[in-house]
């Protein structure tokens, strides 16, 4: 029993030696592949993929709108705004506005315009686009992926923020 056992050991180091080989033939892997033959690309302008699309570089509004510069119209704080700090807003939170409720992930990733944030589940595009957020002051900023402020919101309890976005609707944060 002894010796078969040991014969399919031996058997078995060989198999996998030999498995482990390579087998080139007569090919030369170290050699370079030759050159793949390319066409030119071509240039000019591409036709929109929506015909109804208005030309590149032009943004739609809504000539009835709200001013939207959060910038240089902020939102005053609330008398009893409570301190905040970074911490405070680090994980998971719920996320209320205009009759859309999705939730919205902090972290203290730096990324351009504050620190890295997402949300999920957002039917509303500005809500959908929020990728930052900063404090200023007590205040929390919200802002999209090309640093434009959607929302501005104040601490009002632990674990609850409200505010106003940038159209102007009221928008909570809280657990």
């Amino acid at each position: 029993m002894m010796r078969a056992g040991k014969f399919v050991l031996i058997v078995g180091l060989v198999v996998l030696t030999a498995a482990c080989q390579r087998f080139s033939g007569n090919r030369n892997y170290a050699a370079p592949l030759p050159a793949t033959p390319t066409t030119p690309v071509g240039t000019g302008t591409l036709d929109p993929l929506d015909p109804n699309a208005p030309p590149s570089g032009t943004t739609l509004t809504d000539p009835n709108a709200a001013p939207t510069d959060l910038a240089s119209n902020p939102v005053a704080a609330p008398s009893d705004a409570k301190e905040v700090g970074r911490t405070d807003l680090l994980g998971g939170w719920k996320l209320s506005s205009s009759g859309d409720s999705c939730m919205a992930f902090m972290t203290l990733t730096t990324w351009s315009g504050g620190y890295r944030a997402n949300t999920r589940g957002c039917a509303t595009p500005a809500l959908s686009g929020i990728s930052a957020w900063d404090l200023n002051g007590n205040q929390v900023v919200l802002k999209d992926g090309s640093g434009a402020i959607v929302a501005q919101l104040y601490s009002s309890s632990p674990g609850q923020f409200n505010g106003q976005t940038s159209s102007g609707s009221a928008i909570s944060l809280f657990r």
